[in-house]
């Protein structure tokens, strides 16, 4: 599918040399096509939600820019070398999630671990590394309960410490892979307002995926949809049309805006085996990949 070139929004990417570039990139398992041919920069200070159905590969891609998935054709750079080499330039904020042999840590732990759980042997124990972990804690508001076990935060609470994690080493890129879902409308409001400080106080790289397009509307530059091993590129009003979906989907999507709220109606599903199943028809909060 063809891409939508770059549109520059509020002077927030800064047009430099992109942290993230893709060049005729494909994803396959076996013979079924996730995407293929896509051609994508973000640039500096950049905000790009991901959105598309279950198995679109929207988590793959991610994986993808981590080097932890080997593309199938194409190419991929982030930062000028290939991803996983990048690393310590990326900072990666997972989806909520049960918690298991973390439950225990506290807050300051995990974020500690952004700093030093690189290292082999014994962690630092400076003082200036005390400092950071504090400023950390301070700069996403979770100083309160820095000291207490990550198994008594709420979901909000935990995703401010993984945003703390996930800036410890003052990263270039913010990867974030459905970081809002199971969270309410105060935490998911909280969370992507985290992110965006972060790119517009640093000119940091953003690759937002999402199930709901609307907590994020007002911050995303561009949109990157993948559905049906196709994709769309664009500012959000360029890609979430009727007209953009339907031919994407290859079946009638309506998109209505009601209240600033953008719901997208008939998409069908997009299961992770090669056969398709179009769901039934009917409204989502927002796009429901």
């Amino acid at each position: 599918m063809a891409s939508v070139p770059h549109a520059r929004q509020g002077g927030r990417p800064d047009g430099g040399a992109a942290a993230i570039s893709l060049r005729g990139a494909a994803l396959a398992y076996g013979d079924r096509t996730v995407w293929s041919g896509l051609d994508l920069d973000v640039r500096p200070g950049e905000f790009v939600a991901v959105l598309g159905p279950n198995g679109a590969g929207k988590t793959s891609f991610v994986r993808a820019l981590l080097g932890r998935e080997p593309l199938s054709a194409g190419t991929l750079t982030v930062l000028g070398r290939p991803p996983r080499t990048a690393s310590r330039d990326i900072g990666y904020i997972p989806q909520h999630a049960a918690l298991s042999a973390q439950a225990m840590l506290r807050a300051r732990d995990l974020v500690r671990f952004g700093i030093d759980g690189h290292r082999f042997g014994p962690r630092l124990r400076s003082a200036a590394v005390r400092r950071r972990v504090d400023e950390i804690l301070e700069s996403v508001g979770a100083s309160t309960y820095a000291d207490v076990p990550l198994g008594l935060l709420s979901g909000g609470e935990r995703q401010r410490v993984r945003i703390g994690q996930a800036l410890a080493t003052d990263p270039r890129i913010l990867l974030c892979d459905e970081p809002l879902l199971s969270l309410d409308l105060r935490h998911q409001r909280a969370v992507t307002e985290l992110v965006d400080a972060r790119r517009r106080s640093h000119g940091t790289a953003v690759v937002f995926v999402t199930h709901e397009i609307n907590p994020v509307l007002g911050l995303a530059d561009r949109v990157l949809y993948l559905a049906g091993g196709g994709h769309r590129v664009g500012t959000p009003a360029q890609v979430l049309t009727s007209e953009s979906l339907s031919a994407l989907y290859g079946t009638q999507v309506d998109v209505v805006r009601v209240h600033g709220r953008v719901v997208v109606v008939g998409a069908p599903d997009e299961p992770a085996t090669p056969a398709h199943h179009p769901r039934q028809t009917r409204e989502t909060d927002g796009v429901r990949p």
